[in-house]
């Protein structure tokens, strides 16, 4: 045991021995520079807890802004999907379009000859309003006819027109005479594209007598035939040009029709219905040409150009 410990205390100073030979105060640090040494060091490792935090924050921040980017990229392929669906479409409507702009001619041509045959009959109307503010006097709800109620022209039961309404007769008579030129074909037509710009064509101005049920069917329409020839020779008699304004068949355009109670505008039951029904209309029929190519033909003759017209 003793010889053990000789042993271990013998090796200890060597050791010391050893190590006292290594030191060197060239080795040694102030303590100065040692604690301001320590100091970085703190504050290094303080730096890196705080960029490691920001670091980590930033990191969660990407993690999220990522997960919104694949948000906005699915966003962004529906919203591109919906693009495409939405230029097809547009491609659909705008071939339709193109086709509505093709308007057939023939269909164009109708659609304005309506026009102006309503506004022939406007302009009948609002110049007879002013020159008889208490003529009942209305457009049909066909609008191709003007109205008016048979009382308002002829006493019941009389073919003949009343005296005191034989002034409104004339003035239709006066006011056709300026507005026919413009719309047929003849010795006096006056077509002008200012007056007509759709080359429109009045086929018939047909005058046309209604009564109310009341009385005998035969005995009616005789009188309603009486009360528009009564009518028709009135106009004639006050302008007789017009029976030289001619349609599109060489035809004249004036012509006379009577229907008696076939034709009822309101109901008979009623006294107003029968009052109503006692009518004279003035209808105005457009021609209508069964092919576009007859549309220029129509305009060459309304201009004087070529009043071959169409065969008879």
């Amino acid at each position: 045991m003793t010889d053990m410990t000789v042993s271990f205390l013998f090796i200890i100073i060597l050791l010391l021995a050893y190590f006292a030979q290594q030191y060197s105060e060239k080795d040694t640090v102030p303590r100065p520079i040692h604690e301001e040494v320590v100091s970085e060091r703190d504050d290094a490792r303080q730096e890196i807890v705080r960029l490691e935090a920001i670091i980590a924050s930033h990191e969660v921040t990407i993690a999220a802004l990522r997960e919104q980017v694949k948000e906005k990229q699915a966003e962004i392929v529906r919203l591109e999907a919906e693009i495409e669906k939405l230029e097809a479409e547009i491609r659909e409507l705008k071939e339709a379009l193109e086709k509505l702009r093709k308007v057939d001619p023939l269909e164009a041509y109708l659609a304005t000859s309506a026009i102006e045959r309503r506004r022939i009959l406007e302009t009948l109307r609002d110049q007879l309003k002013i020159d008889f503010p208490d003529l009942e006097v209305v457009i049909s709800e066909e609008t191709d006819a003007l109205r008016f109620q048979g009382d308002g022209l002829f006493a019941t039961g009389s073919p003949t027109l009343r005296p005191d309404r034989r002034a409104i007769v004339e003035t239709v008579a006066t006011r056709l005479s300026q507005i026919l030129p413009c719309y047929t074909v003849g010795p006096r037509s006056k077509w002008t594209a200012e007056c007509n710009p759709g080359n429109a064509i009045i086929e018939a101005l047909q005058i046309e007598g209604h009564t109310d049920s009341t009385g005998d069917f035969t005995a009616n329409l005789a009188l309603s035939t009486n009360r528009a020839n009564s009518t028709f020779s009135t106009i004639v008699g006050k302008s007789r040009e017009l029976v030289s304004f001619l349609n599109f068949r060489h035809q004249p355009v004036l012509s006379v029709a009577g229907y008696g109670q076939m034709r009822p505008v309101k109901d008979n039951s009623t006294k107003e219905g029968r009052d109503t029904n006692r009518r004279v209309d003035l209808r105005i029929i457009m021609y209508t040409p069964s092919q576009s190519a007859e549309i220029d033909r129509i305009r060459q003759a309304l201009s004087g150009k070529n009043f071959g017209g169409i065969a008879n």
